[in-house]
């Protein structure tokens, strides 16, 4: 417990200082009509917590020693935190991203985060780990939005884990959440900071071989991931896919998420991201609840209801831009 309470304090810290006028880093981001902020903010706050992360494991490590995968996930993890900082400060075109983005799946799935052990396992393992780096990436326009996520969605996996008994992963589990947390002070509306590139393609990347790796060793089930960190991925994917229908270039930055359509209509960021973490509390609790029951009726109708739900959510937002144009 005094790691995690280590590792909110040394990413609360380096966030405080990636914001204030001391920073040795000047990266900022300027608003433009994508965004949904007016001012200038750093966007140098995931540094602090890849920083906080790494330092935080390697003291877990020297303790308990490190387990199989983790070395190709560190190596991952510093090759997309680094694509994606030279993107924070010159921009990059999007095929070096993606690059670097499947080499670092493909070593995460060569270390043995996949599915199963087999080509169908290891290509759906793949494509789910540049998948999660790209989606978490794109939902991360709201002050608090991915960092909440963060702070949730990592919470419940490690609860999730700990009726297994899992106790170093239920440990990485919310070493993230606590890096998280740190900077989420600062990234609270209206946000002084924002993780940028860095911090949302790698929290990205970590939600995804979190995942596969309670899976792959039966900690949960496959449906207990996806429908924790459900709010990110419903709202990218039906976008990505309606963008793609629609022969819009979907790889470009873009103003309609979901959520930037609710902040756009007069909701806030304040209004919009209570919202969403609410939406995020249930669907963690709901999967608990589901996971501790296991595969049973209780669970079809839990995921079924959240599929109805968040249709629901898709209709009304989209009655409400209608309203709003008329």
């Amino acid at each position: 417990m005094m790691l995690l309470v280590f590792t909110v304090a040394l990413s609360f810290a380096l966030s405080q200082l990636f914001c204030s006028r001391h920073s040795p880093l000047n990266v900022l981001d300027a608003p433009n009509g994508r965004s949904l902020h007016d001012v200038p903010v750093p966007r140098t706050g995931g540094i602090g917590i890849v920083l906080a992360l790494m330092l935080t494991w390697a003291f877990l490590f020297w303790e308990q020693g490190m387990p199989s995968p983790m070395a190709t996930i560190c190596i991952a993890m510093l090759l997309v935190a680094g694509v994606s900082f030279a993107d924070d400060v010159k921009g990059l075109p999007a095929w070096p991203r993606l690059a670097v983005h499947a080499v670092a799946a493909t070593l995460v799935v060569g270390g043995g985060v996949a599915l199963s052990a087999d080509w169908v396992g290891y290509l759906v393992s793949w494509f789910v780990l540049v998948w999660m780096i790209n989606l978490y990436n794109f939902m991360d326009g709201m002050d608090g939005f991915a960092g909440g996520m963060a702070v949730l969605g990592f919470t419940f996996l490690g609860f999730g884990a700990s009726q297994a008994e899992a106790g170093l992963f239920v440990l990485l589990c919310w070493s993230v959440a606590a890096a998280a947390l740190g900077f989420l002070w600062f990234n609270l509306p209206p946000a002084r900071i924002f993780m940028g590139d860095v911090g949302a393609t790698t929290l990205g990347l970590l939600a995804a071989i979190f995942g596969l790796w309670g899976v792959r060793d039966g900690l949960f089930s496959w449906w207990f991931p996806l429908l924790i960190f459900s709010p990110f991925v419903v709202d990218a994917t039906v976008t990505l896919t309606r963008r793609a229908l629609q022969r819009e270039r979907f790889w470009e930055p873009h103003c309609s998420h979901y959520y930037q359509k609710l902040v756009r209509q007069g909701w806030g960021h304040k209004k919009t991201v209570l919202a969403e973490y609410t939406l995020m509390i249930l669907t963690g609790l709901s999967a608990l609840l589901a996971h501790e029951m296991g595969w049973s009726a209780f669970t079809i109708v839990v995921l079924s209801g959240w599929c109805v739900i968040f249709l629901l959510i898709i209709i009304l937002v989209y009655r409400m831009e209608k309203a709003v144009s008329q």
